[in-house]
């Protein structure tokens, strides 16, 4: 297993592991963090459920699945997680997504964190596309994705089903032959 260690100006990432549960719980399941992703909020024991999955998928040989601890450099403190997950049929590319406690929401965070998995996505991974799909609402999201270099790439209709009905989904995406090799973090 490889293990993940990356650190930026504010925050790092590094592997999940089950000490993590109730630093992960206060993302996954507040209302208000899952308010534009496409389940409700998740109990603690479908986080130990997640946190397993991404221990499995962290020995899994090829690796596709990262999903990472979003950590405050000062404290260490768990205050996120980012995922990554390599698409099979596709090994130079990524579907990426993130979550972030909703207290440190407005900071420049998000678009901290963005920049941080994708540099750990073109640097440490080799990888050639990232993307991910945000809900339309979402412009929050939307903000972050785009000044951390994505580049939005269009709408998906009907994409995912909520808990409220069909929600359509915005792609955005960022290419490793656009991404500055000086890119600061």
């Amino acid at each position: 297993m490889r293990s993940v260690h990356v650190t930026g100006k504010r925050l790092g990432l590094r592997e999940v592991s089950a000490a993590d549960v109730d630093a992960l719980h206060a993302v996954y399941g507040d209302p208000a963090a899952t308010q534009h992703l496409p389940f409700d909020p998740r109990t603690r024991a479908e986080v130990v459920e997640i946190v397993n999955e991404a221990i499995a998928g962290a020995l899994a040989s090829p690796r596709r699945l990262y999903v990472l601890a979003v950590t405050e450099v000062e404290g260490h403190d768990v205050i996120g997680v980012a995922r990554l997950h390599i698409e099979a049929d596709h090994p130079h590319s990524a579907e990426i997504g993130l979550g972030l406690r909703p207290d440190l929401w407005g900071r420049g965070i998000g678009t901290e964190l963005f920049r941080l998995v994708l540099n750990f996505g073109f640097k440490d991974l080799g990888l050639h596309r990232l993307w991910g799909a945000r809900s339309p609402a979402n412009t929050a999201a939307q903000l972050a994705m785009l000044v951390a270099g994505m580049v939005e790439e269009g709408r998906i209709r009907h994409h995912v089903s909520t808990p409220d009905g069909w929600r359509d989904s915005i792609v955005h995406s960022a290419l490793s032959d656009e991404w500055p090799a000086d890119r600061a973090l």
